[in-house]
């Protein structure tokens, strides 16, 4: 007989259209309810929590007397829970991130008992092609999703093997109907059979074993309790099929030994909707998640270790708030941000919270290890810090403050290091400590913002003096008509655009940064063009620029005015009734192939899309774009194209794609690259696929809507009116253009242009008071240094989650293995190979205090340094 597993759950959206306090409302009701039905009725097996934590943590928040009967329940297998502590989306959260997701769902589970072993998404818009490796890291063997699997992945079955590159594999369970095709079955006989005769052949021609799979549940669903009688009618109505209220690793148990194997990300949205163009709905939040992220990973952590191991207090409980702040808002409706305006002022507003507890925190740790600083000199310092594994010559970025008039700038040893000054500002005294203006000292401070070059240890720091002088300083900046230097020649064109010459490639690249508009008559999901309308290329925009430089670099002040229209009733009769401002802050230095751009886009129009391009000359068949962990391959044409209306499609496979940190052209010759510290989609566009097109920012003004050229049909969410998606207002990016001779090194340079050098300036004054601290610390300090140059990736360094050690993981995004050696320059006797989940591996050969570990092509691994 053919088995169909009835599997009761709970789909929790924590928020959508409606507020996290609506749903916890709801929680508390449907709760009692399932309490009910499993405490009461021994036959009913298990009721599966949606496979997050989160939900647990709301509830217990409002009913924390309930937690052993849910511990009760949990421990009998009754209650399904985890392993996430949100449903994460999985195409533009950072793999940090995904593996924080699971560390804190695996940690709330332990306190109740059994975590679910199943990685269990049945509503994430696509599935990254590095899921099975992370999966793996946490033990977990099995995954259940919905969106974004076709039979061009390898196989029209609904039940197989999915490998990441590095071979790690998940035994998949597809659901190719959704999680809500069993929703409040009814017990007509007549109903029932209507719904399951439209769904049974569906299931039928998908199962590689004659069983198929029953989701009896939807978003915010109760339980439902006459699901026995269902049953009842169900064997009356197919007596060939035995119905069973099941769980899904008893369906995971029928399948048989041998399955298809498939490989790579699932972004198809053939049979299911996987919104493409998602990924920049809400830039503001999208862009602060960016760098939010990269704040955690790439500052707030490294920073912590380097305390940690001076022997300052590693605060794991205050990272864990912020990471569980973040966490909330990267479940897939929330980071995609389809939700009400009121959702997204939620979210914007956790991003804010978590960031402001990201800086504190960074300064504390700045400030703990200089305050304790053993040395004589009563000078102030700046102490610079680099967070990178390898050691750096760098110009420094750094703000003194002060009352001195000039000063200069002495290392350990006494000699000078030349400073150029870029901007000096008076600053209000209280500002620096009120107790100066409760004692009536009005005097102002001086705020100098300077720029050095210096070397740094790796993953260390160094600290300099601030030697008083008479000579008043003045900024140094001059004006320029063209910047020239080791690498580039860069001129600014009368359309707000760039020329830049590459002198190592010898290529120019013209037009940089040139802006489209296109109308977008679409929602929060989806980009839509609107009918017959093509793209507009502002080649004759208005622009106006300053350029300066000094002897470390320089720096383009840039202001394009584009025309556009304020709607989409506007844009239909063609009249451009009001300008949007773009401006560029372009900095350029002298010693890096690099060209960093800093924007503020002042958008006064609704219903468009806004893009900029980075043309690269090369005709290109495949981008390069980072994904978790790894790096990945995209034809620059989907072929899908051609055929989705012919074949059916859900929604159109245009060739928009998500990134992490960067994306990339290359060709045998050089490379050019497009890093991010807020977008994280692209296209590449042009008559030969040679340019990268960068979106700024999406214009909407609802939830969902119906029929949209791309994709036709149901709207998708609710139409709902969000009218702060419109983006009215001020929104800021950040990103980088860069180019390359060869292929090398595109991930490491991403993390570098991420991790800039840190700066702390310790001075006599200070609003918040400390008491001197006991513990004393080095001028110089390094923890550990890579001991020759890679291809590796460092993703971060942190304590280990329940271990008096250090967790370092590294990555490799490239073709090829390669190996990474560290140097340890402490004292560490024990060193371990780990999971995802810190769970030691085996232990690794250490020789004179220095590691080696080869890493395969898209292989993350975990060192777990005691």
């Amino acid at each position: 007989m053919k088995k169909v597993h009835i599997i009761p759950h709970m789909h929790w959206d924590r928020e959508w259209y409606f507020s996290t306090e609506e749903s916890r409302i709801l929680l508390i009701n449907n709760m009692a309810e399932i309490f009910e039905v499993l405490e009461g009725n021994p036959d009913y097996p298990s009721f599966l929590l949606d496979g997050q934590t989160a939900i647990l943590e709301d509830y217990l928040a409002v009913k924390p007397q309930d937690k052993d009967r849910i511990k009760k329940l949990v421990q009998a297998g009754r209650l399904l829970i985890g392993p996430w502590y949100t449903q994460t989306d999985e195409m533009i959260v950072g793999g940090e991130s995904i593996v924080r997701n699971l560390l804190y769902g695996r940690k709330d589970c332990e306190a109740f008992g059994e975590v679910m072993k199943i990685g269990y998404l049945p509503d994430s818009f696509g599935q990254s092609a590095q899921m099975p490796q992370i999966l793996n890291g946490f033990d977990i063997k099995h995954f259940i999703f919905w969106r974004g699997a076709s039979e061009r992945l390898g196989t029209d079955k609904t039940e197989f093997y999915w490998e990441s590159d590095e071979g790690s594999r998940v035994l998949v369970q597809l659901l190719p109907l959704g999680y809500a095709i069993g929703k409040y079955l009814p017990e007509e006989e007549e109903a029932l059979r209507t719904r399951m005769d439209k769904y049974f052949p569906v299931l039928d021609k998908g199962s590689t074993n004659g069983s198929v799979i029953l989701p009896n549940g939807h978003d915010q669903m109760p339980i439902q309790r006459n699901i026995f009688d269902c049953l009842d009618t169900l064997r009356g109505m197919y007596p060939d099929r035995e119905f069973l209220l099941s769980s899904y690793m008893d369906s995971f148990a029928d399948l048989p030994p041998f399955l298809p194997i498939v490989q790579g990300e699932m972004l198809d949205g053939k049979y299911m909707r996987v919104h493409r163009s998602i990924f920049s709905s809400r830039m503001d939040i999208k862009a602060a998640n960016t760098r939010v992220e990269n704040k955690i990973v790439d500052i707030l952590e490294p920073l912590a270790v380097i305390a940690y191991s001076l022997g300052f207090e590693y605060h794991h409980g205050l990272i864990e708030l912020i990471w569980k702040e973040v966490l909330k808002n990267h479940a897939h409706d929330s980071i995609g941000c389809c939700c009400s305006d009121k959702v997204h002022q939620e979210i914007m507003n956790r991003f804010v919270l978590a960031e402001e507890k990201i800086d504190r925190l960074i300064d504390f740790y700045k400030r703990k290890i200089t305050d304790a600083i053993a040395t004589d000199r009563a000078e102030d310092i700046i102490t610079a810090f680099n967070l990178l594994s390898y050691e750096r010559l760098d110009t420094i970025n750094a703000v003194v403050t002060t009352k001195e008039t000039a000063f200069v700038l002495e290392d350990e040893n006494g000699f000078e290091v030349p400073f150029e000054l870029v901007e000096k500002v008076s600053l209000d005294p209280g500002l620096v400590d009120r107790q100066l203006v409760h004692y009536e000292n009005y005097e102002p401070f001086l705020q100098y913002h300077i720029q050095f070059k210096a070397t740094i240890p790796a993953m260390g720091y160094k600290a300099f003096f601030i030697v008083p002088q008479e000579k008043e300083m003045e900024a140094a900046n001059t004006e320029t008509d063209c910047i020239e230097t080791d690498y580039y020649r860069i001129k600014v064109n009368t359309n707000g655009t760039l020329t830049i010459f590459d002198k190592d490639i010898g290529i120019e690249l013209e037009n940089v940064l040139l802006l489209e508009t296109s109308g977008d008559d679409g929602d929060e999901y989806d980009y839509s063009p609107v009918l017959n309308e093509e793209p507009y290329i502002h080649n004759n925009a208005n622009a106006s620029f300053v350029m300066t430089e000094n002897s470390y670099g320089a720096q383009i002040n840039l202001k394009v005015e584009i025309p556009l229209p304020k709607d989409l009733q506007d844009r239909r009769n063609y009249i451009n009734s009001v300008i949007t401002e773009v401006d560029w802050n372009i900095t350029i230095p002298f010693d890096k192939p690099i060209i960093n751009v800093a924007g503020n886009i002042k958008n006064n129009a609704k219903d468009y899309r806004l893009r900029t391009y980075i043309p690269s000359k090369i005709a290109a068949a495949v981008s390069v774009s980072d994904n978790q962990f790894g790096s990945i391959k995209r034809s620059v044409l989907d072929s899908a194209i051609l055929s989705w209306e012919e074949e059916g499609w859900d929604e159109r496979p245009d060739s928009i794609y998500p990134m992490l940190s960067y994306v990339s052209l290359c060709n045998d010759h050089y490379t050019v690259s497009a890093f991010t510290n807020s977008i994280r989609e692209y296209e590449i566009v042009g008559a030969e696929s040679d340019t990268i097109a960068l979106t700024l920012l999406r214009s909407v003004g609802y939830l969902g809507k119906e029929n949209l050229v791309r994709r036709p049909g149901r709207p998708s969410g609710i139409k709902l009116p969000t009218p702060d998606s419109q983006m009215i207002g001020q929104l800021k990016v950040e990103f980088a253009v860069s180019t390359k001779k060869g292929t090398q090194n595109t991930g490491q340079l991403a993390k570098e242009y991420r991790s800039r050098i840190e700066t702390y300036n310790k001075i006599p004054y200070n609003a918040m008071k400390l008491n001197a601290s006991v513990q004393k610390t080095p001028l110089c300090f390094s923890l550990l240094q890579e001991t020759k140059p890679s291809a590796n990736v460092l993703s971060t360094v942190k304590k280990a989650e329940k271990e008096e050690g250090l967790i370092l993981r590294i990555y490799n995004p490239t073709e090829k293995e390669v190996v990474s050696s560290f140097t340890l320059k402490t004292e560490y006797k024990d060193i371990f190979l780990c999971q995802l989940n810190e769970n030691i591996i085996c232990p690794l050969e250490m020789k004179e205090n220095t590691i080696s570990i080869c890493i395969k092509p898209n292989q993350v691994q975990t060192i777990l340094i005691k």
